[in-house]
């Protein structure tokens, strides 16, 4: 009896310590008809607005930054060269721009999501999105965001932006998405 007993403790605890799996958001591209091909550093991916940990953000002035079109905040994905992790130096200004919200706005969570194109092994493509997010993450604390702040994740090759299957599309699916929590 008492080892039954012991045993349903320790699963009672474990279940407490467990986390509860989220729902992740769907990254929908809400690009303007002037919006660019990925490289060139004027594209706009993910979703936009919304609230940052269950804030209601369109009262203030951080709701107004993250929807703004005309913010560097609005674009939400890092594209990344064939087979790298390496955040290109086109994209360091969104990158900064991030991390600089994430730091003057402490209770704002973010998700990073790693993406890669059709190309390599599944548990390849599952890795190396990792490495992109970790890569974004990583930027992002050492600007002054907290490790906290920021969740990564990896689709792989599982969310593409674009289902062609040549060059163009896979400059497309290989990114990182910034998603806000709340959104």
């Amino acid at each position: 009896m008492r080892n039954f007993l012991f045993v349903a403790i320790v699963a009672a605890a474990l279940a407490g310590c467990s986390t509860t799996p989220t729902t992740e958001a769907p990254v929908e591209d809400h690009g303007t008809a002037g919006a660019t091909a990925p490289g060139t550093g004027a594209e706009t991916g993910g979703a936009r607005g919304g609230g940052v940990n269950g804030s209601a953000l369109g009262a203030g002035a951080g709701g107004d930054e993250l929807r703004n079109p005309n913010s560097i905040l609005s674009k939400r994905s890092v594209y990344f060269d064939f087979d790298s992790f390496v955040v290109k130096d086109e994209y360091r200004p969104l990158v900064e721009a991030h991390a600089r919200y994430l730091q003057s706005h402490r209770n704002a969570r973010m998700t990073v999501q790693g993406n890669t194109d059709e190309r390599g092994s599944r548990e390849y493509n599952i890795a190396l999105g990792q490495k992109r997010a970790d890569a974004v993450k990583r930027m992002m604390t050492l600007l002054g965001a907290q490790d906290s702040q920021i969740e990564t994740t990896s689709f792989g090759e599982e969310r593409p932006k674009n289902p062609g299957h040549d060059e163009s599309a896979w400059a497309e699916n290989r990114r990182d998405d910034i998603v806000y929590a709340g959104e």
